[in-house]
């Protein structure tokens, strides 16, 4: 297969980016050519770039977007309580029109019930879209989870190996 000779003149300074153990795509934009084309020197070269640095940031990536999502639940959160506060108590109803084109407010005790449905329904609607978030992103909890239950066993482990090996109050013999 012939070869573009355009990245002939980089192979030096590529070799030297990745023994420094810049990525791919990091070489990439710094010698101003595509990643499948590092991509391509590195196989022929037999060179492996380090996808641990890839597997990190793509996790770092899901810890942002996990943050992300929590932000934005807590927001939609925040905007049905409010929805919910402006239906409490009095509120300013206005009307303009007529023939004459007007303008009128009035304050009523309560919220009429169109605009306490709207309120309500909004509210659910921001229950519902946070609660989903929050349930998709549970923030790693399983492996809490997880490691808690690991560790309460090995205290239920450890506790009955003491107690088989600690004698009884006042006696000198195991139980």
């Amino acid at each position: 297969m012939a070869r573009n000779g355009t990245f002939d003149s980089k192979r030096a300074e590529a070799q030297r980016l990745f023994d420094e153990g810049l990525s791919c795509r990091a070489i990439a934009k710094k010698l101003k050519c595509s990643p499948s084309t590092v991509s391509r020197w590195a196989e022929r070269e037999g060179l492996k770039f380090d996808r641990a640095q890839t597997a990190a940031a793509v996790e770092a990536h899901k810890v942002d977007l996990a943050a992300e999502r929590l932000l934005l639940a807590e927001e939609m959160m925040a905007a049905g309580r409010e929805a919910l506060r402006e239906i409490r108590g009095k509120v300013t109803v206005y009307n303009i029109g007529g023939k004459d084109n007007t303008f009128t407010e009035h304050e009523l005790e309560r919220a009429p019930m169109s605009m306490r449905r709207e309120a309500l329904t909004a509210a659910g609607i921001a229950f519902d879209k946070a609660t989903r978030i929050v349930e998709k992103d549970n923030g790693g909890l399983d492996q809490a989870v997880g490691v808690l239950d690991a560790l309460a066993d090995g205290f239920k482990a450890a506790a009955v190996h003491y107690r088989a090996e600690t004698p009884p109050e006042g006696t000198d013999e195991p139980e």
